[in-house]
């Protein structure tokens, strides 16, 4: 099968071929795979921010949002069959330790991270596990929904928990409108009754947010931080959702909070620089997301299901990976790219 493979870090991803993986223990699954989404963390991992937390060993087959096709299982798996259509939630999990047995798989002291620390999905198919697959409704397509196993997913964890204490009273500011910004934003909506306010440098992308539940656009120009205050009657809102975390989105993030605020860090990039005594003093709450459990994949794809949820895509062939990866890194990509087979 095509595979497209890191082979060294700052350096340029390689197709290659390998083997079409088998199941090779009893709950495997193998998936064809119908789409896998680029995502900015496949960036950072070639820039080799991953290099020293993963110790993945190279070469290995990049890519860990997919969806698509069962294609063989496992002798005891039992929940999914040649043929049916799913998402893959990005981890591969054990099942028995506490935070598995907890509902809380994400933290799972096993787990393995395809497109991480092993192989992931940019190619034809993909060995996870019957524990990581989620059969999907017959309305939707894997090309069409494969980003919302990890960025859909991400997004939707960090609104699921900022959404517990949102009242109609509320403002929630969501900085990034990009890849996970938009989805986030209709989650909020399908979430909660706060008023949204988006912040992005792109006026395109803060015109789409606009259409899909944001109740205020501001444009990154500059005047952000004001722009937001003199929306929240000059005391900032309540929770602030960050999927940039760069470019000195931290520190804007933090100054358009209110006192007793909620900062919820999605993107990564820079340092948060806060002094102490203003956590302290204001009583700020900073939260680290990363992404969702299985359970909060199910209720996203629920949410798809019923258009509640729709991910704005640019589809590229497999075989024209460098293109979406080179979209992707010039901010030519609205929506999420998404590399199909």
């Amino acid at each position: 099968m095509r595979a497209v493979q890191v082979v060294g870090y700052h350096e340029k991803l390689q197709m290659t071929e390998l083997p079409v993986p088998e199941p090779t223990g009893p709950f495997d699954v193998i998936v064809r795979i119908g789409g896998a989404g680029v995502c900015r963390t496949d960036l950072h991992i070639l820039e080799g921010q991953w290099a020293e937390k993963s110790q993945v060993t190279l070469p290995y087959t990049i890519g860990h949002e997919n969806a698509g096709w069962v294609h063989a299982v496992g002798s005891a798996v039992t929940t999914v069959a040649e043929g049916d259509k799913v998402i893959v939630h990005p981890l591969i999990t054990c099942g028995f330790c506490r935070a598995c047995r907890s509902g809380d798989d994400v933290h799972c002291e096993q787990n393995q991270f395809p497109g991480i620390d092993t192989h992931g999905g940019y190619a034809e198919y993909l060995r996870t596990s019957a524990r990581s697959v989620v059969k999907i409704d017959d309305s939707l397509e894997p090309a069409d929904v494969a980003a919302l196993a990890d960025a859909g997913l991400t997004a939707y964890h960090a609104v699921a928990k900022a959404s517990r204490t949102l009242t109609p009273r509320d403002r929630v500011v969501v900085i990034g409108a990009g890849g996970l910004g938009h989805i986030g934003i209709q989650v909020l909506t399908a979430l909660t009754p706060a008023e949204i306010v988006v912040v992005d440098r792109n006026p395109d992308a803060v015109a789409l947010a606009e259409t899909i539940g944001a109740h205020h656009g501001v444009v990154a120009d500059g005047g952000q931080v004001e722009a937001v205050r003199d929306l929240t009657g000059g005391v900032g809102a309540e929770v602030v959702i960050d999927f940039v975390g760069e470019g000195g989105a931290t520190a804007e993030g933090v100054a358009m909070l209110r006192q007793a605020g909620d900062y919820y860090v999605v993107g990564y990039g820079e340092n948060i620089d806060v002094p102490t005594i203003d956590i302290v003093s204001a009583e700020l709450n900073i939260v680290g997301n990363l992404v969702g459990s299985y359970n909060d994949l199910c209720d996203l794809m629920a949410l798809a299901a019923r258009g509640a949820v729709v991910l704005h895509t640019a589809k590229y062939a497999l075989d024209d990976f460098q293109s979406a990866i080179d979209d992707l890194d010039a901010g030519r990509v609205r929506g999420r790219a998404i590399l199909t087979p």
